[in-house]
């Protein structure tokens, strides 16, 4: 693996081939020849969000772009059980600051929540670009992380919506574990999973790709309201506890997805 990743066009690396060229051109070429700085010789691994790494030497450079000859090409499998943060808006770029984390911890998707008590709140006028903020700090906390899948950022849901969300999750065809981590649960996070993996052995994916599912919902400063927390437990929702101390909306949302990660032996 090389020092530095860069993202090509979704798909690009579908048909790659050792010894083939790439271009990398656009804000990506850009960022790589003038801010980064890479020069002719340099190894660089371009990936495209799809789980390949093309592991490239650089063999031009313009203004603005570079050709790259692949040295090699390393697929990734993807793992039986996807992991979903459910982030709730918060102040101080919090709720970007947990989706930064988890990216660079191995989340596979991330979904803004906006919470009934959320101090941060998204109008139609600002959910486009509020979004691609948060799109655009996942494709940063990729490449940091050298990843060769790109998480999934899923459109906003307040929490009538989110409600709606669990109960066609967990009562689906693939049926998925929804954790809301809360002080009034009364099991551990690493029990209701522990006790998950073990009602419902995890299967190999299929062809199509269609995987199990764990999603861990983070609330706000404010925290989650008994309303909220009673209408997604109705939604088939399990409550759980992460620890004895109370942790930060960016910080919630990571410590729980390494321990979940280490319990399905992702880790």
């Amino acid at each position: 693996m090389s020092n530095q990743c860069f993202f090509l066009s979704p798909g690009e690396l579908k048909d790659a081939l050792v010894d083939a060229e790439l271009q990398l051109d656009g804000p990506e070429g850009h960022h790589a020849v003038t801010v980064k700085r890479v020069r002719v010789g340099e190894m660089i691994d371009l990936v495209d969000g799809s789980g390949v790494r093309a592991v490239a030497e650089v063999t031009a450079t313009q203004k603005a772009a570079l050709v790259a000859t692949v040295r090699a090409l390393e697929a990734e499998a993807l793992q039986p059980v996807a992991i979903t943060l459910v982030q709730a808006l918060a102040k101080g770029d919090r709720d970007l600051q947990a989706v930064e984390s988890a990216v660079e911890l191995g989340i596979d998707a991330v979904r803004p929540w906006q919470s009934d008590r959320a101090i941060v709140r998204w109008n139609d006028a600002k959910a486009a670009k509020a979004l691609a903020k948060w799109e655009g700090t996942v494709l940063a906390a990729l490449k940091q992380s050298r990843r060769t899948f790109l998480p999934e950022v899923r459109p906003m849901l307040n929490s009538a919506q989110l409600a709606r969300d669990i109960a066609e999750r967990v009562s689906g065809p693939v049926p998925a574990l929804v954790v809301v981590l809360h002080e009034r649960g009364t099991e551990s996070l690493a029990a209701v999973v522990a006790g998950w993996l073990e009602a419902a052995p995890v299967p190999v994916p299929d062809e199509s790709g269609t995987r199990q599912e764990i999603q861990l919902v983070v609330g706000p400063e404010g925290g989650i309201s008994d309303a909220e927390l009673d209408r997604f437990t109705a939604a088939g929702a399990k409550v759980a506890l992460l620890g004895s101390h109370v942790l930060r909306a960016s910080t919630a949302g990571p410590a729980a997805l390494v321990l979940t990660r280490h319990l399905l032996g992702q880790l």
